[in-house]
């Protein structure tokens, strides 16, 4: 079978890199002798028209040239659809692609496109709205909230945004429900994880997979800022999966465990984000992994 390559580029991420790549897409996908049309995302994420293109015109592929939040955006809208989706990454975090081993070199992306093994990967749904990698509520939101505002993107930014909100951080209570117990806790933030890590390499589930049919829950409990910092780095380095059955679980002050779905009640209503975008928070937090959502271009 002929592919067909859709490519998307963010004209926001990434942006002294836009032209080069847009070049180096055109140069070596003609190189390859591959039929391919280059499109640019919309500000709103909506996509109406694309599934009925990609049906009508055949396009085998959609490559997302964008961060976590564009990969979100159209990869929600090929849900059903038989197409593979490739990342090349120039967000700001690039979660998705880098837990799936995507560099961020260019042209190393781009030769996976083209040579890569389509796989299926896991994404989930909190109340209904897709994600692919990771959801956050509390603390990191906060910062996904704050790092949409600011007028440069990039990793200085966000980690200047990420030291101001932990100075004045302060938990959140929380009613937890999974295999039908409930825990109450007061925690800084709660991640729910199907990639291992936020971005940057910043690894906050460890032991998660993409392809596991499981969400890694990772719960940052009330403590000292100072001993707050020390937690998160032993949990980087080597957090355990537990369970509730363990004898001193709920006494741990990072929790970290592994479900196919939950319930967060958010009685503070916390901060959300989705894939490192902002997003508007709730009361209540249905959550639920949806296994083989979609096939990714695999190294």
């Amino acid at each position: 079978m002929n592919r067909k390559i859709l490519y998307f580029i963010n004209p926001v991420s990434g942006p002294k890199r836009k032209t080069i790549l847009q070049q180096v897409l055109i140069e070596k996908t003609l190189e390859q002798n591959i039929f391919f049309e280059i499109l640019f995302t919309i500000a709103n994420g909506e996509y109406p028209f694309l599934v009925d293109k990609i049906n009508k015109e055949g396009f085998t592929d959609v490559v997302i040239c964008g961060g976590d939040g564009t990969v979100n955006q159209i990869a929600s809208c090929l849900l059903g659809t038989d197409v593979n989706i490739g990342i090349i990454p120039i967000g700001s975090g690039n979660g998705l692609a880098l837990a799936a081993k995507i560099p961020r070199n260019i042209y190393k992306a781009l030769q996976i496109i083209f040579t890569g093994s389509p796989t299926f990967v896991d994404a989930f749904f909190i109340n209904e709205k897709f994600s692919c990698m990771l959801c956050g509520v509390g603390f990191d939101a906060q910062v996904a909230h704050d790092f949409a505002m600011q007028p440069k993107r990039g990793l200085t930014t966000y980690v200047k945004q990420s030291v101001k909100n932990f100075i004045k951080a302060e938990p959140y209570r929380f009613d937890i429900t999974h295999e039908g117990k409930t825990f109450s806790t007061e925690a800084y933030f709660i991640s729910v994880a199907n990639s291992n890590q936020f971005g940057n390499n910043f690894t906050i589930a460890p032991k998660a997979s993409l392809q596991d049919g499981l969400l890694d829950i990772i719960v940052v409990k009330k403590m000292s800022k100072a001993r707050m910092i020390w937690a998160i780095l032993k949990q980087i380095r080597s957090g355990e999966v537990g369970t509730q059955e363990e004898r001193n679980f709920h006494k741990k002050e990072v929790l970290y465990f592994q479900t196919d779905k939950l319930i967060i009640h958010n009685h503070q209503l916390a901060p959300l984000h989705i894939d490192g975008d902002p997003a508007e928070t709730s009361k209540i937090f249905k959550i639920e992994i949806l296994p083989k959502a979609f096939r990714l271009i695999l190294p």
